[in-house]
């Protein structure tokens, strides 16, 4: 069994940052990707960065955004500057057996995730 715990989230205003973290358990491997996805309101569970042997982000995030992680610790952070409204969302992280990829069905586990609210 897989067990994920993010953490980090929280108010914050726009320009500002935070760092999210992801501590996995279970059956996870240091070759395993990780990827991070967020989920506003009404809206669909969507991509936000991978890692696995190199970093993938989606558009919307790159230059703002970085992944990173602790194989050692089974972490993986994402750490957010210059924050928008835009941004304000549930944040989980999911690892996979294989290639990072986007779509959110090629995932099997997910935590319960962790608020990031950005006001403007």
């Amino acid at each position: 069994q897989v067990q994920l715990v993010e953490s980090g989230g929280g108010l914050v205003q726009a320009g500002g940052s935070l760092s999210l973290s992801c501590a996995a358990s279970g059956r996870i491997f240091s070759n395993y990707a990780m990827g991070w996805f967020r989920q506003a309101p009404g809206k669909e569970r969507e991509f936000v960065a991978g890692i696995r042997w190199s970093r993938d982000y989606a558009d919307s995030v790159k230059g703002r955004f970085t992944i990173s992680r602790n194989s050692a610790k089974n972490t993986v952070n994402l750490q957010m500057n210059s924050l928008k409204p835009e941004h304000t969302a549930v944040y989980f992280c999911a690892p996979r057996d294989g290639a990072v990829i986007a779509n959110i069905r090629a995932y099997e586990f997910w935590g319960q995730g962790t608020q990031v609210t950005v006001s403007s």
